[in-house]
């Protein structure tokens, strides 16, 4: 993915219709529980007994394990700081946790680590523990990041203005390189329902340059069904895939 989109794929267009503040929160979240119950789906239903098809299940995990620990950085050197610099301790509770899910999210590389290495009479005893213990992280994270999306939010709200919750956005999205923004990209294009997914498109093409708004589109389009591709393209007006007949 183009440098470019990394440092401006917009962040205040996932609710513009049903809020008027800068909503940082909601589509990196959607995708986050995307990604997450999609992992926990495909490690609980995996054929230990092939070594390819497990080999998939944790390299997704591997990627989902990077991914969180990557947005834990983020919230605690931008959203978090930005809290406490105007209401100290503001961000208390949610930084509290976020110590605890670093440590599971190691927790959880040391057990990936056991079951690759593990004799096959021992992977679906290990890969059980596994599923049951990524359950454990997926519903605290599915709590954790409710608070976020209202407690801090809320905060957030009270202490700065859009234009300061954009430059915080921006920041963030500049600490991302073009293969985590890509990660990000794919699931939000899963996650998003169509009026977001819309709303984001046509945030991007009105800010980026054509041929890294056409990378944007591209990575969305490739997430997507026919029938779900089709009404984007007929909604920006953009050419539909070669030979895509549409819903």
């Amino acid at each position: 993915m183009d440098h470019a989109l990394t440092n401006h794929l917009p962040g205040n267009t996932f609710h513009a219709a049903a809020a008027p503040r800068f909503d940082m929160y909601t589509g990196i979240h959607k995708a986050l529980r995307a990604f997450m119950a999609d992992t926990l789906l495909r490690l609980g239903r995996v054929d230990v007994e092939d070594a390819d098809e497990l080999g998939a299940a944790l390299a997704q995990l591997d990627a989902l394990l990077a991914e969180l620990r990557h947005h834990l950085h983020n919230e605690n050197d931008f959203v978090h700081t930005a809290i406490e610099a105007r209401r100290p301790a503001g961000a208390s509770r949610t930084a509290a946790d976020h110590v605890e899910h670093q440590a599971s999210i190691a927790d959880l590389e040391d057990e990936v680590r056991t079951l690759r290495a593990a004799d096959p009479a021992r992977r679906a005893l290990l890969a059980l523990r596994l599923y049951r213990h990524l359950a454990l992280f997926v519903a605290e994270n599915l709590e954790h990041m409710q608070i976020e999306e209202t407690a801090n939010q809320a905060t957030l709200w009270a202490l700065y203005t859009d234009a300061e919750l954009a430059a915080v956005h921006d920041a963030i999205l500049a600490n991302h390189t073009p293969e985590q923004m890509a990660v990000v990209v794919r699931w939000m294009a899963r996650a998003l329902s169509p009026q977001e997914l819309t709303g984001l498109c046509l945030d991007a093409r009105a800010k980026l340059p054509p041929e890294a708004f056409a990378g944007l589109f591209g990575l969305i389009r490739a997430e997507l069904d026919p029938a779900r591709s089709a009404r984007l393209a007929r909604t920006l007006d953009v050419a539909p895939v070669p030979g895509l007949v549409e819903a």
